[in-house]
């Protein structure tokens, strides 16, 4: 599980987000990555059971930098103030669909698929939505899939107000075919990431989320 003192480092980090303040508390840092890469690495030997193209990865080298590039934005807070895991066979920077855990104070969340693709990989997903629509319909329905993650996640800025060029407007995967990424996300609260029952709930989340990956995979090959 997550401790608690690694939520109090962040909450502290995103209040002095400066570097002064971070080198003054990098044992506190320090202690709170080696918390998330433990938790983390408990959750990839356990779901690789069910999983077996993520046995061979290592928590740390899933981990995002914490460090902000902050090159060409208005916001020169040099420190992130969350921990990003990326759970992926083919590495934390592969195009392919993986699992994610984000770990911030009010603002965690789990699950995965594949989040802003490249122009082709994306048409890949959609073509492969769009000749088997009903088996992805099912994916998406499945009681399990349907309970934990109630559907796509379809916030700000991830879908188009049309069906893209190139597919028909009147297909029945119309309104699959307009995201521009397949994700699933659930809310974890500061209390779950805290309490030993959290392991279970991810682990039954990424279980959930297998067939969309094993899809997603399929379209990319």
């Amino acid at each position: 599980m997550i401790q608690t003192s690694t939520l109090s480092f962040l909450k502290g980090l995103k209040k002095n987000n400066e570097k002064t303040w971070f080198e003054a508390n990098r044992k506190a840092y320090d202690a709170a990555k080696k918390n998330v890469e433990e938790f983390v690495q408990s959750i990839i030997d356990a779901h690789a059971k069910k999983d077996s193209g993520i046995a061979d990865l290592e928590a740390k080298k899933c981990m995002f930098r914490i460090n902000r590039d902050v090159r060409f934005s208005k916001d020169k807070s040099p420190y992130k103030t969350n921990f990003g895991v990326s759970i992926n066979e083919g590495g934390k920077k592969a195009l392919a669909g993986g699992y994610y855990i984000h770990i911030e104070p009010g603002k965690s969340f789990a699950g995965g698929g594949i989040y802003m693709p490249m122009p082709p990989e994306l048409k890949k997903v959609r073509q492969e939505i769009d000749y088997n629509t009903e088996e992805f319909e099912r994916i998406l329905k499945a009681k399990s899939f349907a309970s934990i993650y109630g559907g796509l996640s379809d916030g700000e800025g991830m879908k188009l107000s049309r069906v893209p060029q190139g597919f028909d407007k009147e297909s029945p995967a119309a309104d699959y075919l307009v995201y521009k990424s397949y994700i699933a996300m659930v809310p974890l609260t500061d209390k779950e990431l805290t309490d030993p029952a959290i392991t279970k709930k991810i682990l039954k989340a990424f279980e959930a989320l297998q067939p969309l990956l094993g899809f997603i995979k399929r379209s990319l090959e």
